[in-house]
């Protein structure tokens, strides 16, 4: 306004000094005439400064996930490279679909041709949280090397000689709906399309969540196994019974075993074989915490298909791995805190029987949580929020969850592939030590 009325002076001030007459009620009338020209000028600037960022918005959303980083696959490009490796894996692989309403999931079956049965079964889960782009992508690859489409990444064992004592079911798409969502450019996306956590979905001290958990991003459903994707899973895992789970996210980096439920409950079936294969994995792949989720973290996250797994089948290794987290300063800081608190008296600290949830710990947590780690401290912080969901940047989201430049996609990929294969070869031959079996032999 003021701007406006200096303008008028300005005017009435050139017209008299050109020798214009301007009386009082000219005047007047001019100043209203420009107020009401400047009130319009003032709206029309704000409309379209909201149009154009609301368009810039709508052209970031519609920033689909191929048009920002194409090396990584869609729904239907993870079917169709699911069913092409079926078709040129020596007779290996095969591939079916199950429905449930109008929720489909694949599963691929990888099973060498033999007549001894293997000792172990491998029902590797990925994708239960749809913007944890990464997780299908490393079941995508992992498909790959088991069926000889890309080269064996470095240090891995020869696939033909896992293949011996093992066998793998892989649901590749756990949230195939909501992931659509993500590929669409809503990279926060975590639910299903009802808005529940499936991996929260389980029945195994299955908790019904309040309206402060969903806001904070945790809806456990109406019910236990009340969603399509955990009715199929649960079905998939009964028919195949596995002797090895996993689940695979990201996030963070770790490697959890049973149980997730609690933090005064330790598993005590099959612990020590447990705790000795996630140590081999560590080593080898990760350089991150390992351990049982519940108590070594302190947080009761119930509902989870690590725990449901291991409660309810004759699983002999139950897992969830978080795989990533970040960016590269991100995971060299992890690493790097990790191994210092290691140093600083950890490894005699766990040698000795003690485990995360040890005071010496908390503070690593603190700085570093994941989905299966949490602290009351940490509920304004901006990992935790950005990990519930409560914040919504998706450019944030989609890197924090995610690697995005096509030499680190290369790198996680090949690596947790090589991971998967020697979870498969320990844990074969912990089998096969513990019921004195020898191996197959071609």
């Amino acid at each position: 306004m003021q701007s406006l009325s200096v303008l008028v002076l300005v005017v009435a001030t050139a017209c008299c000094s050109s020798g214009w007459a301007l009386d009082n009620e000219a005047l007047r009338t001019s100043e209203r005439t420009l107020l009401q020209g400047g009130v319009e000028l003032n709206r029309h600037m704000i409309d379209t400064g909201t149009r154009h960022l609301r368009n810039r918005h709508d052209r970031k959303k519609r920033l689909g996930l191929k048009q920002k980083i194409p090396f990584y696959h869609t729904s239907d490009e993870i079917h169709q490279e699911a069913k092409r490796l079926a078709n040129n894996c020596q007779g290996m692989a095969s591939v079916r679909t199950l429905n449930v309403g109008d929720v489909a999931i694949d599963v691929v079956r990888v099973r060498a041709q033999q007549t001894v049965p293997p000792t172990n079964r491998a029902f590797l889960l990925f994708g239960e949280h749809s913007r944890e782009l990464i997780s299908p992508e490393s079941g995508l690859h992992f498909l790959r090397v088991l069926c000889g489409d890309v080269p064996l990444p470095p240090g891995a064992p020869e696939p033909a000689s896992v293949l011996r004592n093992t066998e793998f079911e892989l649901v590749l798409n756990g949230n195939p709906q909501s992931r659509r969502h993500v590929e669409a450019g809503q990279y926060c996306l975590r639910d299903n399309p009802h808005g529940v956590d499936l991996n929260r979905n389980w029945d195994v001290n299955w908790q019904q969540t309040d309206d402060d958990d969903h806001e904070s991003g945790l809806n456990s459903g109406r019910w236990p196994f009340s969603e399509p994707e955990t009715q199929i899973v649960k079905q998939l895992i009964i028919e195949f019974a596995p002797t090895t789970f996993l689940s695979v996210h990201s996030g963070t980096l770790g490697l959890y075993m049973p149980w997730a439920y609690d933090d005064a409950h330790l598993a005590q079936r099959n612990q020590k074989s447990m705790m000795q294969l996630l140590k081999e994995v560590d080593g080898a792949h990760c350089q991150c915490p390992f351990g049982a989720a519940g108590k070594e973290v302190g947080y009761d996250c119930p509902g989870t298909s690590v725990d449901w797994v291991f409660a309810h089948t004759n699983a002999s290794y139950s897992f969830a791995w978080e795989i990533f987290v970040g960016d590269d300063d991100m995971e060299k800081n992890l690493r790097e805190r990790w191994a210092e608190k290691v140093r600083e008296g950890g490894q005699m600290l766990m040698q000795t029987g003690a485990h995360l949830g040890h005071r010496f710990f908390h503070d690593f947590f603190q700085q570093h949580p994941s989905d299966f780690i949490h602290h009351a401290s940490l509920a304004n912080s901006s990992v935790t929020l950005l990990q519930t969901g409560e914040i919504d940047e998706e450019e944030d989201c989609l890197e924090f969850f995610n690697p995005t430049t096509e030499e680190r996609y290369r790198n996680e990929v090949e690596n947790w592939s090589a991971a998967y294969l020697d979870m498969a070869v320990h844990a074969a031959a912990i089998t096969r030590s513990s019921s004195q079996e020898p191996f197959n032999k071609l």
